[in-house]
């Protein structure tokens, strides 16, 4: 599984590792301060995530989740200092939403290691070492990192936002491809209130958790008028369809 990840420099405390060898192409990011670091996401638990921080890091590590969804927590279980968000917890305790088949089929559509074995994969469930609202800061010692409960493509998720570098990270609330708003468990109204949020923020780089890394801020302004602009037609609300906007489109 040597080759599952792949790692890019932020900079030099700062970096991204991806899973591109599956279609979810997932990017969890390490922000490491001088007292201690954050791993932002595991990605999908095919490979042993723990070992690539290892490489680029000696410090404690705190790991928390944009959300509970699986492609995003399958590295937990190397790491007992975890958050998470409050309302998700049922999630990390046997009530994923999702059945353990239907997450080993997605699972199976990468281009999987040969020593990798799907029949033992599994969700992770365990207890978080804190409890997340939204609008705690997560001191790294030189690195001040601010959680913001950004509802909408799950009801406890969270994005990060770095002031001093101007860095936010976006989980599954911002990226390229098809934005997921049709779940039951999600809410396209609190979707749009919390891209108002983040399109608010004077960030200088945007860090979404899947797909193209070319990506920039003013996308979030974007996508916040196009819901906006849905809103104001009566179609945000599960159901209402696909809408594509180029780089992006929303699944409603």
């Amino acid at each position: 599984m040597a080759d599952w990840f792949t790692i890019d420099k932020i900079d030099d405390t700062t970096y991204i590792i991806s899973e591109y060898r599956h279609p979810e192409e997932t990017h969890c990011y390490l922000l490491i301060g001088s007292e201690r670091c954050l791993l932002i996401d595991t990605g999908l638990g095919i490979g042993n995530i723990y070992e690539q921080v290892r490489k680029l890091t000696v410090m404690p590590i705190t790991a928390v989740a944009t959300h509970i969804h699986w492609d995003h927590i399958g590295g937990h279980k190397y790491f007992p200092d975890f958050y998470a968000h409050r309302v998700e917890l049922d999630w990390l305790n046997g009530k994923f939403p999702l059945p353990i088949q239907a997450v080993r089929n997605m699972i199976a559509e990468g281009n999987l290691p040969e020593d990798f074995d799907i029949s033992d994969y599994t969700i992770f469930q365990g207890t978080p070492t804190r409890i997340l609202d939204g609008g705690e800061i997560i001191d790294l010692g030189d690195r001040q990192i601010e959680t913001i409960h950004t509802a909408g493509h799950s009801l406890g998720h969270l994005c990060f936002w770095e002031k001093e570098r101007g860095y936010i990270f976006t989980g599954d609330l911002i990226y390229k491809g098809t934005l997921f708003a049709n779940y039951p468990s999600t809410d396209p109204e609190a979707y749009l209130q919390s891209l108002e949020v983040i399109a608010a923020l004077p960030s200088k780089r945007l860090f979404p958790a899947h797909h193209s890394l070319d990506i920039q801020p003013e996308i979030a302004i974007r996508m916040r008028d196009a819901f906006c602009e849905l809103k104001t037609q009566g179609k945000l609300h599960h159901g209402a369809g696909t809408y594509d906007y180029g780089d992006w489109s929303v699944r409603l």
